[in-house]
């Protein structure tokens, strides 16, 4: 996908702006709008507006309009005009609308020629620049409206290019502008007075421009000094505090929450109601992985003819045996998440319940009924999510699994039903159909795996197939019922009904934040689907901060740990200093078999945000070490900003995908294309040389064609035969 040419209508509207601006300076108008001339011309033009009062106001108006949307110099001219013509009243009110209307059609103009542009090119940090304009732009429009030292044709044409509302733009500028407009105005009345700009604008009222420009930000400090003042006006904060910091939740991000603060030397207490570690150490990551390896283990038997045996290899399991095997491999991990290691790091850990009861206190309740309360200056929200249950007629008489609940089963199910097709929901479906359960899986989108390119979702589809797993998309599931003893999923397709009979049902559609029970909605912190926080992950609190699972918007254990980092600091040393969570480069990986990794953009969401990309696709069958592993099968597709080499997003389909995805995460935080992996030697034979050749795919599509021409003739005279 290229850079898409500029529509006629727009080809024209340039041309048309060119001409104009070409004329302008081509005969010279500006030297119609300089001081010199409108105080020669001044009694000539006072009798004209005397004579047509009400068409010098029209073409003064139509002329400064013009003058504005062109960004043509003469403006600040113009403006001492209309006082000099028309003055104070008449002028302030002629000059401050024809000012703004210009200003605005300049930002249309910007808009309408550049802004497609511009987001293709350099997509990604405009959308970043786009979500400050939303939250923040009106306000600081308005701060630099009123500092006149800043060209107000630069603002125009600039911020044509984020997203900010054009209704939004115009009345800030009408605003904003006024008051510089009352001053130039004002010193037109004066025209005859005043040699040069110096005599209007002076030091010291550059210096006042400067702190009228600044008082926004001050007021704006103000307003949030007192909105938090009305938000903590029913409590009381203590003198002293017990805590500096108090964290609710042991899971991925309050780990790393109080992992930080006792590393700062901070007094911290973290508190976990039910298992250190969180979901990911005793439900998610860990035991899931845990049971894919022993299900891969399985399926590699069942390919030993591949691998030059003279028979399949098969193995007697017991699938009771495999999931202890699950629960010793989480007893092994444990001790990384204990309460015995993080006290020795320094925090005070807490098994029981936390419930806030004011923004600086929160109330224990100890596993063995003991009860106290800790001040803290700051508290950090770690709560985690659970598995979602879709209130589906008849589920609660089926009964049925969660990805939180499969590891109590000992017996494997003969038919098993999965209701999910996102990473959980395929992970285990593929798992437990190498065990030899029956599965099917049930996805009411058109394909699983949704949010990748269809080309992977087909891709992962066929594979699952062919392992014998019934893959069923658009089949919304709309009853569970029992009949003669069997559990059936009534699920609609296409219409008509279509009845799965099953006798587990494992449900895996998604993750809901934990937002009850902890004290949240009788303290008034705002939550939708989840805790709401800023950039800086605070709540509506200033002292309470949500990371992981429960502040969203990414449900990974990398990314809670990532959040934990800057709740921690902030949380620590605010308000000296505080940093907005980086989103920018986020990866994760589903592991099925092939396994798929990604990074930024894929082209799927490139095409919904209209960004511009090139792909460069390496197959992994020509990869020597997949080969050589009997997995030549995947590809890795890399986007990149068309004709260079910097990374847009990357997707991975292969084995070790996930591990493979970390040199373009390194490469994209840091801003290396994709030259400077061509460059960086790699070991053979490894699957990692697949990114070096993806590299040279991009290379060989760049190649400068003319110079190897030239270069090729070169060659040809140095050989002493003809060019």
């Amino acid at each position: 996908m290229g850079v898409t040419p500029l529509p006629r209508n727009k080809i024209l509207l340039l041309l048309l702006i060119a001409t104009v601006v070409a004329l302008y300076f081509a005969f010279d108008l500006g030297r119609f709008l300089s001081l010199d001339a409108l105080k020669s011309q001044q009694a000539a033009i006072e009798t004209w507006r005397a004579a047509r009062p009400l068409s010098a106001a029209a073409i003064f108006f139509a002329l400064y309009v013009i003058v504005t949307a062109l960004s043509l110099p003469g403006a600040v001219w113009m403006t001492l005009a209309g006082g000099a013509i028309f003055g104070l009243g008449w002028g302030t009110l002629i000059v401050s609308f024809a000012s703004s209307l210009g200003a605005t059609l300049a930002f249309l103009v910007s808009r309408t020629l550049l802004r497609d542009w511009v987001a293709n090119r350099f997509g990604e940090r405009l959308r970043a620049i786009d979500d400050g304009v939303r939250q923040e732009g009106a306000f600081y429009l308005f701060t630099l409206r009123l500092v006149p030292v800043f060209p107000f044709f630069l603002v125009n044409l600039l911020l044509g290019l984020t997203a900010m509302k054009t209704r939004t733009f115009y009345w800030v500028s009408q605003l904003g502008m006024l008051a510089g407009t009352v001053v130039y105005v004002n010193a037109g009345t004066q025209l005859a007075k005043i040699d040069s700009l110096a005599g209007i604008v002076s030091p010291g009222l550059l210096v006042s421009f400067a702190l009228l420009g600044v008082f926004p930000l001050i007021a704006k400090k103000l307003v949030e000094v007192v909105r938090v003042n009305k938000i903590y006006a029913k409590w009381t904060k203590p003198r002293r505090f017990d805590r500096n910091l108090v964290v609710i939740g042991g899971g991925s991000a309050g780990l790393v929450t109080a992992y930080i603060a006792a590393a700062v030397k901070a007094k911290v207490t973290l508190i976990e109601k039910h298992r250190m570690g969180g979901d990911c150490l005793n439900t998610g990551c860990v035991p899931s992985k845990a049971l894919i390896r022993s299900a891969k283990f399985l399926s590699h038997q069942q390919r030993a003819v591949e691998f030059g045996m003279r028979r399949p290899a098969s193995a007697d399991f017991s699938f009771a045996e495999v999931m202890e095997r699950v629960q010793r491999v989480v007893a092994e991990v444990a001790p990384h998440d204990s309460v015995e290691r993080y006290t020795g790091l320094g925090v005070d850990v807490i098994e029981g319940a936390a419930k806030i009861v004011s923004p600086w206190e929160v109330e224990l309740t100890r596993n063995n009924g003991a009860t106290e309360r800790l001040t803290t200056r700051s508290i950090v929200i770690a709560a985690g999510g659970r598995p979602f249950v879709p209130p589906i007629p008849g589920i609660e008489d089926v009964g049925y699994l969660t990805s939180d609940t499969v590891w109590t089963l000992r017996e494997l199910p003969r038919r098993l039903v999965v209701l999910g097709g996102g990473p959980i929901g395929s992970e285990l479906t593929q798992a437990f159909s190498r065990f030899g359960a029956q599965v099917t899986q049930v996805e009411m989108a058109p394909r699983i795996m949704i949010r990748e390119d269809p080309e992977l979702s087909e891709l992962v589809t066929q594979r699952f197939r062919a392992e014998g797993i019934d893959v069923l998309v658009n089949h919304k599931a709309k009853q569970f019922v029992v009949e003669g003893g069997d559990k059936i999923l009534i699920a609609e397709h296409e219409g008509r009904d279509v009845r799965i009979p099953f006798d587990a049902v494992l449900v895996a559609v998604g993750r809901v934040a934990n937002l009850k029970g902890y004290g949240l909605e009788e303290l008034g912190v705002t939550t939708a689907r989840t805790v709401a926080t800023n950039a800086f992950l605070q709540t509506n609190f200033p002292n309470i901060y949500a990371a992981g699972d429960v502040a969203g918007p990414f449900q990974f254990t990398h990314t809670a740990a990532h959040q934990a980092w800057y709740a921690a600091v902030n949380a620590l040393f605010d308000p000296f200093k505080k940093f907005k969570a980086d989103y920018a480069v986020i990866p994760w990986a589903t592991f099925v078999e092939p396994e798929v990794a990604r990074v930024g953009l894929n082209e799927q969401e490139a095409r919904e945000q209209g960004i511009a990309y090139e792909v460069s696709r390496y197959d992994l069958d020509d990869l020597d070490r997949a080969i050589v592993d009997g997995e030549a099968h995947g590809f890795i597709k890399v986007l990149t900003v068309p004709g260079k080499d910097r990374i847009l997003g990357v997707t991975i389909v292969g084995e070790h995908a996930g591990d493979l995805i970390a040199e373009y995460v390194l490469a994209m935080k840091h801003g290396i294309g994709l030259n400077k992996i061509l460059g960086t030697i790699h070991i053979y034979p490894t699957l990692a040389e697949a990114n070096k050749y993806v590299a040279g795919v991009w290379k060989r599509a760049h190649a400068p064609e003319q110079l190897l021409a030239w270069v090729e003739r070169f060659h040809a005279w140095r050989r002493g035969a003809a060019a």
